[in-house]
């Protein structure tokens, strides 16, 4: 038995942030956003769009959402904002996971009673938490279909997972022409982080048929795409192509979560500072090495995707791939001198790991 489930209403296509009131239906949002958009123009854009709707803007959010930071923006949030009831997140990934953080009212509104959750699993109540419609800004990222959202505590060392039933957003907006001014790092790094999603939901003991099919035809499309893309990057034809193949990405993994590739790349980033979406997929090659032998579906999958024989082909052909796009793929270009043998086994142990379909027989 099997089960597909995502709660998401999706509005998608170029044009699309003009259905950002509708959706509002009247209600008054805080909008969260990234510190470039209002130079960008972007700012004002919506402002103009929601007018007396737009109830305040928090544009200070950094990459990597870190607890250093998020404390003061919270308690400012539930401070000034207590009574409005919707957040629209404007951004990335690291916007959308933001505005997810500032979702759940504590009893203090003090932003320690959710760390507290975040480090020890305290309870937490979802009395008056407020609504979320994200519009991501990059392709890549899935925030805006999932219900998590990656919490940093750089001085502790650690990476925490918010994830509540309240934390799923209501809807998300999916307008590929807010992408037609990405920088070729941000539209390289989401577009693989994406293509990691992918791969990641059909090497994945938690996939069904729904969430592999979405994953294999985001796989192929970006695969595809990508590259023209990079050369090309004002074609709204290609940012379309993107966004979608990111989109269905986002579907497939919102019902599977992640797993090695992603275990493997926390302290990475954490450690080593290397973008997500560069340190979840610069070890894909490696990593599908290890999925090929455990599940025949899963292997042919593979094979089709990469248009390959066997599974030295596929792999060698995921590998010319990033490495064209400028991605090594040599663990030690990103600083890693641990044994990379351990570094995986360590990773199979961590709850990503263990999605991972070769975790049952290792």
């Amino acid at each position: 038995m099997w089960k597909y489930h995502n709660p998401v209403a999706i509005q998608a296509g170029s044009g699309s942030l003009a259905q950002l009131p509708a959706l509002l239906n009247g209600r008054r949002a805080l909008l969260i956003t990234f510190p470039e958009a209002a130079a960008l123009g972007l700012e004002a854009r919506i402002a103009q769009l929601l007018g007396p709707q737009l109830a305040g803007i928090e544009n200070a959010v950094q990459p990597n959402p870190d607890v250093s930071w998020l404390a003061a923006m919270y308690e400012r949030v539930w401070r000034e904002h207590r009574d409005v009831d919707c957040i629209v997140a404007f951004g990335g990934g690291s916007v959308i996971d933001c505005a997810k953080a500032m979702l759940t009212r504590t009893p203090s509104g003090r932003f320690d009673e959710l760390l507290a959750h975040l480090r020890d699993g305290d309870a937490l109540s979802g009395a008056g938490a407020k609504t979320l419609i994200a519009v991501p800004t990059t392709a890549g990222t899935g925030s805006e279909v999932t219900p998590w959202a990656t919490i940093w505590d750089a001085d502790a060392g650690s990476k925490y997972s918010l994830h509540q039933s309240w934390t799923w957003p209501t809807a998300a907006i999916i307008d590929p022409q807010l992408m037609l001014s990405l920088p070729p790092g941000i539209t390289l790094a989401s577009g693989l982080d994406a293509l990691s999603h992918a791969l990641e939901s059909i090497w994945n003991v938690n996939r069904n048929p729904v969430s592999s099919s979405l994953a294999a035809a985001a796989a192929r499309s970006i695969v595809a795409t990508l590259p023209d893309l990079m050369a090309h990057p004002h074609d709204l034809a290609l940012r379309e192509r993107m966004a979608t193949a990111a989109l269905q990405a986002g579907l497939a993994f919102s019902n599977t979560k992640t797993a090695l590739a992603h275990s493997l790349s926390y302290d990475i980033t954490l450690h080593h500072g290397v973008a997500h979406g560069i340190a979840c997929s610069f070890s894909l090659p490696h990593v599908m090495a290890l999925a090929f032998g455990n599940d025949d579906a899963v292997d042919a999958l593979l094979l089709d995707i990469f248009d390959a024989a066997d599974a030295q082909q596929a792999v060698a052909v995921l590998s010319a791939f990033l490495e064209s796009l400028g991605v090594s793929t040599d663990p030690a270009h990103y600083g890693v001198a641990e044994a990379w043998d351990a570094r995986v086994q360590r990773a199979l142990q961590g709850p990503r790991g263990r999605n991972f379909i070769a975790a049952l027989h290792s």
